[in-house]
């Protein structure tokens, strides 16, 4: 592959807890830099940065935007008091993802959002969210599985939505995905189309409509593609379409 074409991926980032003996950081998970390596991208890291002016000087260098997975949201942002059963948020992350996401939508800049990251473009367009799903879903399945089973456990199945982008980059009407979130989307945001549900009706992907590609998955793919080459495909459809953008 031509290193040349290789479009770059803005990758967010997170602040790591600290310790006695460990300053903080902002980092990362691995899993999601090695899949944009194997799709052919060149993951960009992005802080969340608070000012506006050098978040937007660093979007502007990227070809594509991967909103990845990490805490809850702030419910504020969806206009609803906290649960008991939130967890905790950053409100920092949540200003830089909820102001990229709404570039990227602007934009028509590729998009790709994983767990958090599909919560993240729900709300950054309007929606809502459930913010625990076993206190808020009557008969709902767990679907929070980490750490109780690893991070690639197969924990149910989601229907496909046919004719939808999501669709036609799988090729399947249905596949087993991994499954770690506590939380999902509840009221969807204007201008999303709903492209996968678990068995429960929980809401596992969305796309957003007339966008060259805005998907979002509430599933973990960058923990599957050694074993699923459905994970592995959407991570290639995403940098493909990335690589349409390269800028000059």
């Amino acid at each position: 592959m031509d290193q040349k074409r290789s479009p770059v991926v803005g990758l967010c980032c997170a602040p790591f807890p600290s310790g006695p003996n460990q300053p903080p950081r902002i980092g990362q998970n691995e899993a999601y830099i090695r899949a944009l390596i194997r799709a052919g991208a060149a993951p960009f890291l992005i802080p969340p940065l608070t000012d506006s002016s050098l978040l937007h000087r660093l979007y502007e260098q990227v070809d594509g935007l991967l909103l990845p997975g990490g805490v809850d949201v702030d419910p504020a942002h969806y206009g609803e008091p906290r649960h008991e059963k939130c967890g905790p948020s950053c409100p920092e992350q949540d200003q830089a993802e909820l102001t990229l996401a709404r570039c990227a939508v602007a934009d028509q800049t590729p998009l790709l959002a994983i767990c958090r990251g599909i919560q993240v473009l729900n709300v950054a367009l309007g929606g809502s969210l459930y913010q625990d799903i076993q206190a808020q879903v009557p008969g709902a399945e767990k679907h929070d599985r980490y750490p109780d089973q690893p991070r690639d456990y197969l924990s149910h199945p989601v229907t496909v939505t046919p004719g939808t982008h999501l669709a036609r980059i799988l090729g399947v009407s249905s596949l087993p995905v991994n499954s770690m979130h506590h939380q999902a989307i509840k009221g969807v945001a204007p201008g999303l189309v709903v492209t996968a549900c678990a068995p429960d009706g929980i809401i596992e992907a969305v796309e957003v409509r007339d966008h060259p590609f805005a998907v979002a998955v509430q599933w973990h793919p960058e923990e599957l593609i050694n074993g699923s080459p459905h994970a592995f495909r959407l991570f290639e459809a995403f940098v493909d379409e990335c690589r349409n953008r390269v800028r000059s």
